[in-house]
């Protein structure tokens, strides 16, 4: 059943996607042109031809059947034959005289248009998934990496780096005292100025903690006490104001892209939120919304708002439980659908519109389990740097955390994150979120 509807859904939007090709190739023949008499009619005309092409078209080369397997050959080859067929009747439609435009040059180039347009529509999703491949290591060695810092920028510095990525640690850059030496990139390695010990200390907030500072034989032999061989408490310094990865201007671009995209998402999506809170209600008669305190950024609590997925006594006895996965017999009949599709997370649209949350980042927890966490790494805090998101880089590789492994392991991929998140970074999540969700990924 499950395969049916992912058939029918990327059919759907094959369909669609090969339409919105041809009606804005022939507008864009309408903007470089003179005005052509009765355009109107003729755009009818044109989509009707494209449709009577497209849908023949991917019902033979049955390309929408190819719902998981966007990067394969035989994908791409499904792909070019709908195309093919659906450009084969169009031209016929203006051989026949159906679609009349004014000049020659006009057939060709719309014909042209056409064909580049619907194969980058119905190639983006099959591509998509190729490009948004590169997101970062494996995360089962990723969880297991440590990082470090290495003091100095001269050869016996960089090969004790060399040295440290052989022994499986991420050497995040080298250290310096010289300010003019800040930036420079040596042999692949970012050398960044650390004057005093507080610049040290908000370059680990930058990085979510190092595991490590490591010192060259040859300072260790300038110096008893190396870190002054880097740092000097007697000169002056700038403190570091952004402290994660992303830029102020970055973070500017990702708050204004929340705002816009959760207002458009709840206006679209609000007749779905008001059929799922109306069949919550009518299954056993108790509140529509989940209501919990979370820790969000710089440490504070907010309330998060999903869903009600669970019986109203899923934590009658007051002690904290995890969801244990779709088999969770506290879930309702109702809460288990939304739970297998995330539609109980699209009450979280308000958190992002609000400023609780951002659409990728880290997801937020409760404190007695972030206490927990603590315990056995307390670089937790160095997440609250940033707002939590619905959605994560961690949660696409280590799924819900129903143990306090899995948390661990969150917590480090949480921590690459943090390091290395940008603009750029957050769009592939998103779009990797996306794509998991269109082919049915549990997560």
């Amino acid at each position: 059943m499950k395969r049916r509807l992912l058939i029918s859904f990327s059919l759907s939007q094959d369909i669609f996607l090969s339409l919105i090709a041809s009606l804005v190739s022939i507008l864009v023949i309408r903007w470089i042109s003179e005005p052509i008499p009765g355009f109107t009619v003729l755009v009818l005309k044109w989509l009707a031809a494209a449709a009577v092409g497209t849908v023949p078209g991917v019902l033979i080369s049955q390309c929408s059947r190819d719902v998981k397997k966007y990067a394969t050959v035989r994908s791409i080859a499904r792909v070019m034959v709908a195309i093919l067929i659906k450009e084969a009747v169009l031209v016929v439609a203006l051989l026949v005289g159906l679609v009349s435009l004014p000049q020659m040059l006009q057939y060709v180039l719309i014909m042209l248009l056409d064909f580049i347009l619907t194969g980058g529509a119905l190639s983006y999703l099959r591509v998509a998934s190729r490009l948004l491949s590169g997101h970062g290591p494996n995360p089962s060695q990723m969880a297991s990496r440590k990082t470090a810092l290495v003091a100095g920028t001269d050869e016996a510095a960089l090969d004790l780096a060399s040295e440290l990525e052989k022994e499986g640690y991420d050497v995040i850059g080298l250290l310096t005292r010289r300010p003019e030496m800040g930036g420079r990139v040596i042999r692949d390695y970012v050398v960044y100025a650390c004057k005093t010990d507080e610049d040290l200390e908000n370059l680990q907030w930058r990085f979510g903690g190092v595991d490590g500072v490591f010192f060259p034989r040859t300072v260790m032999e300038r110096n008893d006490s190396p870190k002054e061989d880097f740092t000097d408490k007697n000169e002056g310094h700038d403190s570091v104001q952004q402290r994660d990865r992303m830029s102020l201007l970055g973070h500017m671009v990702k708050r204004g892209f929340d705002i816009g995209l959760s207002s458009l998402l709840l206006l679209v999506f609000s007749p779905v939120i008001a059929l799922c809170a109306l069949f919550i209600k009518r299954e056993d008669g108790g509140p529509v919304l989940f209501v919990q305190e979370r820790i969000g950024r710089g440490g504070k609590p907010f309330n998060i708002y999903k869903f009600r997925s669970m019986r109203t006594d899923a934590e009658a006895s007051g002690t904290p439980a995890l969801y244990s996965g779709e088999e969770d017999p506290r879930l309702t009949r109702v809460g288990r659908f939304l739970r297998a599709h995330h539609l109980d997370e699209l009450p979280q649209l308000w958190n992002v519109l609000k400023g609780d949350m951002s659409f990728i980042g880290y997801r937020p927890e409760r404190q007695f389990y972030i206490n927990q966490i603590k315990h056995y790494n307390p670089r937790y805090d160095y997440l609250f740097q940033i707002r939590p998101g619905v959605t994560s880089y961690a949660t696409l590789y280590n799924g819900y955390t129903d143990t306090i492994d899995k948390m661990l392991t969150r917590l480090d991929l949480d921590l690459y994150y943090l390091r290395n998140h940008t603009v750029w970074f957050d769009i592939k999540v998103l779009g990797f979120t996306f794509l998991s969700i269109v082919t049915g990924k549990k997560f």
